[in-house]
């Protein structure tokens, strides 16, 4: 058999080991944690339950189909729902605007609010799904570092409709063109956050995100975010892979332009495969250090991180949904304090998500469970504790205003998770959430290959590597490593 190592255990290094294991190799997975699943990660406290990392759940067929090829039914493994209201949106000018999964009914519910024809929502809906078609095959299924994934019929229908992809615009430019509402602008440029992404630069081409949710739908584990990878664990143990918890690996062992083995606790263990699933950065940093590293895209720019505080609340608001925006007054202004100066605005958009509206044992009795995050700029060394403590006190007194309730009365039990801790918790680095950032229309090529071309049998995995961040197109970095894994083993 084959043997092989995975480094981290977060969604896309279980995801990997799954595949693997089912071809044929024998997988061990070396992760420096005490738990699996990266930033999917949880903790309790006073009796709430938070989900420390990612809180919305889109594309579930891509877990689905891990427990599918293994041949058991997923249902026995992994339950979710579909919400009926993706995200209630709250306007520093009193509007409040309900984004219904339903298209219709989510279109009648903007023109109600912003008077924005519900045939242009209807419209810019179905380009999102059109682009997506074009874009997904190519960008997110494939290997870019490929000759095959160019020459092929999708990849030629692709070429021919290039102009649909709108990829000389911004994603900004697109939405001022298409919507006559600056609140639905604005919420239509949300989109650029869900891969750490200012949406005043990124190309236009990302208004695909929107068709996830809306045309395919947004989505609920019923046991929160962390039943993701502790479904996705168990299966992995059950079909014969090794979870090795506590172990960081210090290098990757090399010769002959080969990578064939691990050190770890100082003694050497070696392999036929070895997989990354850590920080592309800290791979070639830390466990790379006598290969020369790939400068041209170490030096890209990084996405942004995130500041995020775990409040118990000591009540209980029906106002609020699963999923709910604190729009910024002035979201250009916002993005260039992330972006260009480094720093976090005073007006920050706030995003507050809430378990306990499903999971009600995720909060006491009449109590809610609230994870409430802005976006930061990755971590350049600023002071992190002033721009906490100011951030706190501006995100109080946006969500007082707002919700007409001082909010800092009502918590009970508090924590915290900055840029900082992120990158000492995840190994990411600057504590980037999403690897590089995609403020350029080059940005998925610029992503690091899930294969090495310096060293054999050395491959990548995860946010920081192509296609990028977030759990779908992490669990498509595991098909795509897996299947060139594979082709080579079997070719």
């Amino acid at each position: 058999m084959n043997q092989t190592a995975i480094i981290g255990a977060g969604i896309a290094g279980i995801a990997t080991a799954i595949r693997l294991q089912i071809a044929g190799h024998q997988v061990i997975v070396f992760e420096s944690n005490s738990h699996l699943g990266g930033k999917l990660a949880q903790f309790e406290s006073q009796g709430f339950r938070f989900d420390k990392g990612p809180s919305l759940f889109t594309l579930p067929k891509l877990v689905e189909e891990l427990f599918e090829l293994a041949g058991k039914k997923p249902e026995n493994y992994f339950q979710y729902r579909r919400l009926d209201i993706i995200t209630k949106y709250f306007y520093e000018d009193g509007t409040k605007i309900t984004a219904y999964a339903n298209p219709e009914k989510f279109a009648q519910e903007l023109y109600e609010k912003t008077n924005e024809p519900t045939s242009v929502v209807l419209d810019f809906l179905k380009k999102s799904k059109r682009k997506f078609d074009l874009t997904a095959d190519l960008f997110l299924w494939r290997s870019l570092h490929q000759a095959e994934t160019w020459l092929n019929a999708k990849a030629l229908r692709g070429y021919l409709n290039f102009n649909q992809l709108d990829i000389f615009r911004t994603m900004n430019q697109a939405n001022e063109a298409t919507f006559q509402s600056p609140h639905v602008v604005q919420l239509f440029n949300r989109y650029a956050t869900y891969n750490g992404s200012n949406p005043y630069q990124t190309p236009a081409t990302l208004n695909i995100i929107p068709h996830l949710e809306y045309n395919i739908g947004a989505f609920f584990p019923e046991k929160g975010m962390i039943s993701i990878p502790k479904s996705l664990g168990k299966l992995a143990q059950e079909l014969g892979v090794k979870f090795i918890l506590d172990s960081k690996v210090e290098k990757i062992i090399v010769k002959n332009k080969t990578a064939i083995g691990l050190k770890i606790n100082k003694k050497d263990y070696f392999f036929d495969t070895i997989v990354s699933n850590a920080d592309m950065v800290s791979t070639y940093q830390n466990l790379l250090p006598n290969i020369p590293a790939p400068i041209s895209l170490l030096k890209q720019p990084k996405s942004s991180s995130a500041l995020i505080f775990y409040w118990g609340i000591q009540r209980e608001f029906p106002e609020l949904d699963v999923h709910n925006i604190f729009f910024s007054a002035d979201y250009q202004k916002e993005f260039e304090a992330i972006f260009h100066q480094k720093t976090v605005f005073d007006d920050p958009t706030i995003y507050v998500h809430i378990s306990s509206k499903i999971c009600s044992d995720d909060a006491p009795k009449g109590c809610e469970n609230w994870f409430v995050m802005i976006n930061v700029p990755n971590n350049e060394g600023q002071n992190w504790d002033e721009i906490i403590d100011r951030s706190r006190q501006n995100i109080l007194q946006k969500l007082t205003r707002n919700l007409k309730q001082k909010v800092e009365n009502l918590i009970i039990t508090e924590e915290y998770l900055d840029p900082r801790r992120i990158e000492l918790i995840t190994s990411s680095t600057q504590g980037a959430l999403y690897g590089n950032s995609s403020n350029n229309r080059y940005a998925a090529f610029l992503r690091h290959a899930n294969f090495s071309r310096q060293l054999q049998n050395l491959y990548f995995c995860g946010g920081s590597v192509h296609p990028g961040g977030g759990i779908p197109l992490c669990l498509s970095s595991a098909r795509i490593t897996a299947n060139l894994i594979t082709k080579k083993k079997y070719n």
